[in-house]
């Protein structure tokens, strides 16, 4: 938590109090709910929001009847095509390649997979202490915060969402929990049994059948119950609640007897015997449709709640009417997984884990008080814009250190007085968006910009660029990305790809660096001879400094820093002694301890040959990273602390 947080949080609050009360007297204002449901890779393609081409198979009543009181944003993006970077992004308001996190599971020392030649640029695990989220910004404002489902953003204890201001906290996986053991996702059905967990609802809900002409059972979902837990509780007061669905991601399956028969029916297949991948191509996987509808009866649940449900605050309205409902998903669609083929992003091209279309544009709706309903505009939005979008709309004020740091603008006009373009608070309006995402294979690490009807990529091992026209005079034109046309339209290019480059100089963007030990070619062998090599490599324990030396004549650092391990350990230990005493000498297995690599400054000297940095107490290990002229990255040795 931060330092501040308690003194600012008692300003804030009065200035807040004072604030509101005047505002209710002279504009009957309100300090509106705020609920963001946000999916798990669920496709621009996988609702009926922006069908194009082949009808969407999938069936989603309950995100078509939110749209009715809505703007869809056709051309709203994730900030990310994964889903731990869009999570930081959409909480922290910050752009990947500003926090560093620009995918999943990281917080460790930079390796190279074995078939591939570079290493992928460190970065961290999640979101850390120092990191100011949307949460912390509203409770400083009078709200009770609420996370629900996946953070997916940090295993230790201090990245947690308890220590990002939420107040109220279930991380359940609810209904998405796949089979054990012995079971499968053929015979791992909710059933209508008291002391079943995912116990089938008395309610009956869509889709409505002959076989069940008042609609079907639905399995208990901890998800969506603690949801509707968290705002029937704190309805008394401003609540925000960050409703972060597990689905529609891997595994595929459903505990929906009925709602897989549907499915099962629908696509004309046998009702699945056996557990075994489903590799037709399109939209024809049967779990996976079980999967979004049930995703889209989950939300009917929470807006069906808000309807229904008197505001104690606004007397004669309803929650419903004085919430804000933001709706998207944390990356394009997944298509496929090993054999199993699980939907479809076309006529977008590609998915998950890729810059093309198909991995970054995503469904997105807002509804809320005199928001605009029923209409869909094809401004560029990117979720980045939630932060300080809520921040206007709730009338909510922070630090102008954190607000004036946003990477995203508020998009509150085009909400409220439908106006077609985004403005920063200059009044310039928004020209393109940008992605950085250097993973994948070698011909896949890219970074891409999105301006008006072009998208061009940077290809960051060949230093080429991709140019494709989405669309033309505001038509459909390539939308599959199929035509590269670089070279006939080589000044786009050239100022798209100078827009692109001064993003990511400015960001300080990673890229991949060679690994020596994989440039055995003659053309690479002088510069891999002459890498940065360490003679001496020091710690006192007492200062607990940490000296490195290089021998001389060797090729220039340009770039370096320290990684140090921390742990939960000390907490663990703790748990442990309190299992072993309650087992009474019994053997008691150890729980795998929580940890990351966390990244520290290093000093250098005049010579560059000298690196000292400091190991705090709280340090596991430690090791230093160093990369030469050349891109080549050199290790130390990772030296482990009791």
């Amino acid at each position: 938590m931060k330092n501040y947080k308690t003194i600012l949080s008692l300003v804030s609050l009065a200035l807040f109090c004072s604030n509101y009360a005047n505002s209710q007297e002279q504009n009957e204002l309100i300090k509106p709910n705020v609920v963001i449901f946000y999916a798990d890779d669920l496709g621009w393609q996988d609702t009926s929001l922006n069908d194009l081409d082949d009808p969407v198979v999938w069936e989603t009543p309950n995100i078509t009847e939110l749209a009715k009181d809505s703007v869809n944003f056709s051309n709203g993006y994730s900030p990310a095509p994964t889903c731990g970077p869009s999570r930081a992004a959409i909480l922290s308001g910050l752009h990947p390649a500003k926090t560093g996190i620009t995918n999943v599971v990281g917080g460790e020392v930079p390796a190279a997979k074995k078939s591939e030649k570079y290493i992928t640029a460190y970065f961290p695990s999640g979101l850390m202490p120092e990191h100011f989220t949307i949460a912390e910004a509203l409770k400083m404002n009078g709200y009770k915060t609420g996370h629900v489902g996946k953070w997916h953003l940090g295993k230790l204890e201090i990245q947690g969402p308890k220590n990002q201001g939420f107040d109220f906290v279930n991380e359940s996986r609810g209904a998405h929990q796949g089979p054990k053991g012995s079971n499968n996702r053929v015979n791992y059905f909710a059933t209508h049994d008291k002391n079943d967990k995912y116990r089938l609802s008395d309610e009956k809900y869509y889709p409505f059948t002959k076989k069940s002409p008042n609609g079907i059972s639905y399995p208990t979902d901890e998800v969506t119950e603690s949801a509707l837990e968290f705002m029937s509780k704190n309805k008394e007061e401003p609540f925000f609640l960050y409703l972060a669905h597990w689905m529609v991601h891997y595994p595929i399956h459903t505990k929906n007897r009925e709602l897989l028969q549907y499915y099962s029916d629908k696509l004309g297949m046998d009702f699945p015997t056996e557990d075994v991948d489903m590799t037709k191509g399109g939209q024809n996987n049967p779990y996976f449709g079980a999967m979004v509808t049930t995703l889209d009866w989950s939300l009917g649940r929470v807006v069906d709640f808000l309807k229904k449900t008197d505001d104690p605050r606004n007397p004669g309205k309803k929650l419903y009417e004085t919430t804000y409902i933001f709706f998207s998903s944390d990356n394009g669609g997944a298509e496929q997984r090993r054999f199993e083929v699980m939907s479809d992003n076309a006529p977008l091209d590609k998915g998950k884990k890729y810059t093309q279309e198909g991995g970054i544009r995503v469904p997105m709706l807002v509804s809320g008080p005199n928001i605009a309903k029923g209409i869909t505009k094809d401004v560029l939005i990117n979720q980045l814009d939630f932060f300080p979008t809520i921040l206007n709309l709730t009338n909510s004020k922070i630090p102008e250190e954190y607000s004036s740091d946003f990477d995203g603008l508020d998009i509150s006009t085009v909400l409220l007085n439908n106006e077609d373009d985004v403005k920063d608070s200059a009044g310039n309006v928004r020209e393109e968006l940008w992605w950085h995402y250097p993973f994948g294979l070698d011909s896949t690490q890219q970074s891409a910009i999105r301006s008006g009807d072009f998208k061009l990529y940077k290809n960051f091992l060949s230093g080429d660029y991709l140019l494709y026209r989405l669309y033309k005079n505001g038509k459909r034109h390539d939308l599959e990305e199929m035509y590269n046309i670089a070279k006939q339209e080589p000044n786009v290019v050239k100022v798209l790809s100078q827009k692109l480059e001064k993003y990511l100089k400015d960001y300080d963007a990673k890229y991949p660096y060679k690994d020596p030990t994989r440039f055995k070619d003659k053309a690479h062998q002088e510069q891999v001879a002459s890498i940065p090599s360490i003679v001496n490599d020091d710690f006192d324990a007492k200062s607990r400094q940490v000296s490195v030396t290089l021998a001389k004549g060797n090729t220039d650092v340009v770039e370096s820093y320290a990684l140090i391990k921390i742990s939960d350990e000390a907490k663990e230990d703790k748990k442990s002694k309190k299992r072993k005493k309650a087992k009474k000498g019994k053997k008691v297995k150890k729980s795998k301890v929580a940890s990351t690599y966390v990244k520290i400054p290093v000093e250098v000297a005049d010579n560059k040959l000298e690196y000292t940095f400091t190991v705090p107490k709280e340090a596991k290990e430690y090791g230093i990273i160093l990369i030469d002229e050349n891109r080549f990255m050199v290790k130390s040795k990772f030296h482990k602390l009791d």
